[in-house]
């Protein structure tokens, strides 16, 4: 079954969105007063399966915790297309002002409720039109994104199973502050990796007096921050970029004393493995010559959380095809640059070839140029979205197996 025989025979996905456009923010709005941490998220599991009572679905949950997959069953032999939502929110004292803002000191600034509730109006329109799919498509409700285990933790214990054999595609979405409804795909990287550098430098503590009678490990840190940034800019091409942000420095807390021990934390982001792992074995042999050169004991560590988020190439075209159906080409924009964020999706896209896009849900009045960023307190999305978002996704699930090249 090709993407081009399915589109032949595809529903009309954008008016049933529609149709499906109240209730689904309704459900976004339940949703988004419950926000929940990490892997446990009882009380929006319960709210989602609410959705799938009596529906002609499989459910399939994994022990101990709250990540859980709908399986349909089309109504004829055919490949396992994957669809995933991420669930968890941040740990963010909500200032939005909505009328349905959480208040127990969390909030989907990510807008994972988004996600969640357009992932459901897809699986709504798959079960509707079931008799004619050929295959199944699995819906991936997923924990714990926000730390970049989820996914880990989902493929480690056997989600490319749960339908019985492999998906063949793997789709992902994520709202973006852009103009409402627009598709943002890009051909490759569409999201940096998630890197992290922590070094600690051990001396000799002393009197701030007296520094000749120390080992005083601040300054190797001062030196290591400074020598980061010119390791990104002598050693790594433009058109490779590599984002090094040192966010965390540690000395102790009198000011008097030169203390034995300091540490530095740094995020870096890249768009390719190569990039990744460059860095990080540059950045540890640094702060390790570093360290001896201040005289101290040195402990580099660097970790990759997540790799780089990249978009087989086949499916992003899909995307793009698929999108500009639905809605146009007006609305649908074909990334030059890669975001320098991350997403966990990226551990899936390492296992099956698919893509992951961009939706644009801006609320109505707010200047791009100004608007709160993904993360902020005062982060809104626009809930008229997602009768599009999950039209969207359910061609894309209906869309089948890709092009062969």
């Amino acid at each position: 079954m090709s993407t081009q025989q399915n589109a032949s025979t595809s529903p009309d996905f954008r008016t049933m969105g529609a149709g499906l456009a109240e209730r689904l923010g309704a459900l976004r709005r339940d949703l988004h007063r419950i926000p929940e941490l990490g892997f446990d998220l009882p009380r929006t599991k319960a709210r989602l399966l609410q959705e799938f009572a009596g529906m002609p679905v499989e459910i399939h949950e994994f022990d101990g915790w709250s990540a859980f997959v709908v399986v349909v069953r089309g109504g004829g032999p055919g490949p396992v297309v994957l669809v995933r939502g991420d669930m968890d929110a941040l740990p963010v004292a909500e200032e939005s002002g909505e009328d349905f803002a959480a208040t127990n000191g969390a909030m989907h600034a990510c807008g994972h409720d988004m996600h969640m509730s357009a992932l459901v109006g897809a699986v709504k329109m798959i079960a509707e039109q079931r008799a004619g799919l050929a295959g199944s498509v699995m819906f991936m409700f997923q924990p714990a994104e926000e730390t970049a285990r989820g996914a880990r933790r989902m493929l480690d214990e056997g989600l490319l199973e749960v339908a019985g054999e492999r998906p063949v595609v793997a789709w992902g979405i994520h709202e973006m502050p852009y103009p409402a409804g627009t598709v943002h795909v890009r051909v490759g990287a569409q999201m940096a990796s998630n890197c992290q550098l922590v070094a600690t430098f051990k001396g000799r503590g002393g009197h701030g007096s007296a520094p000749h009678t120390a080992i005083d490990p601040v300054p190797a840190v001062l030196d290591l921050g400074q020598e980061l940034q010119t390791l990104v800019t002598r050693e790594f091409s433009v058109f490779d970029p590599v984002v090094c942000t040192v966010t965390q420095l540690g000395a102790g807390k009198m000011y008097n004393v030169i203390h034995d021990q300091a540490s530095l934390g740094a995020t870096i982001r890249a768009v390719s493995k190569g990039t990744t792992d460059r860095f990080g074995s540059r950045a540890v042999e640094i702060a390790e010559l570093i360290g001896r050169i201040h005289r101290c004991e040195t402990d580099a560590r660097f970790r990759v959380n997540c790799p780089t988020t990249l978009n087989d190439p086949r499916a992003a075209r899909v995307a793009l095809d698929t999108a500009r159906s639905l809605f146009g080409a007006d609305r649908v924009v074909e990334m030059e640059q890669p975001v320098m964020a991350s997403e966990d999706f990226s551990y899936v896209l390492e296992e099956v070839p698919g893509a992951f896009l961009f939706m644009g849900a801006l609320p109505d009045g707010v200047d791009p140029d100004g608007a709160p960023q993904l993360h902020s307190p005062l982060a809104r999305y626009n809930t008229g979205v997602l009768g599009d978002q999950a039209a969207l996704l359910a061609a894309l699930a209906w869309s089948g197996e890709l092009p062969r090249v």
